[in-house]
């Protein structure tokens, strides 16, 4: 099994400069996404990733995926760690982090994966 990737705020915006084949996952809950989501992030809630599993092993991009502080999206990288999924990544202290960074927010998700 291997380590579980994490990402800063600050490096995740170079990041998204640099690779535009990045996908960006918010598991938070729907009340907690209408309070703003990263630019271009897609959502799924944390419970519905177990059903959704294909959508990660059929992917071949790098995906970031965030919640509120980063604990939740840190449980759910090694939840898909343990499923042979390695191309997670956490952003460490989630989307508060992010926030008090002065990085921008959007009013609504790109998409929804469920």
């Amino acid at each position: 099994m291997s380590r579980l990737k994490e990402i800063k705020p600050h490096e995740l915006v170079n990041l998204i400069r640099e690779n535009d084949r990045l996908e960006l996952i918010d598991i938070r809950t729907p009340a907690e996404i209408e309070r703003g989501v990263i630019p271009n992030a897609k959502t799924l809630p944390m419970h519905l990733i177990p059903s959704n599993i294909d959508y990660f092993t059929l992917s071949q991009n790098q995906i970031v995926i965030y919640c509120r502080t980063g604990s939740r999206s840190a449980q759910a990288c090694r939840f898909l760690n343990k499923q042979g999924i390695n191309n997670v990544i956490n952003l460490r202290g989630g989307i508060v982090q992010w926030a008090s960074g002065g990085m921008q927010l959007d009013p609504t998700p790109l998409d929804t994966i469920a």
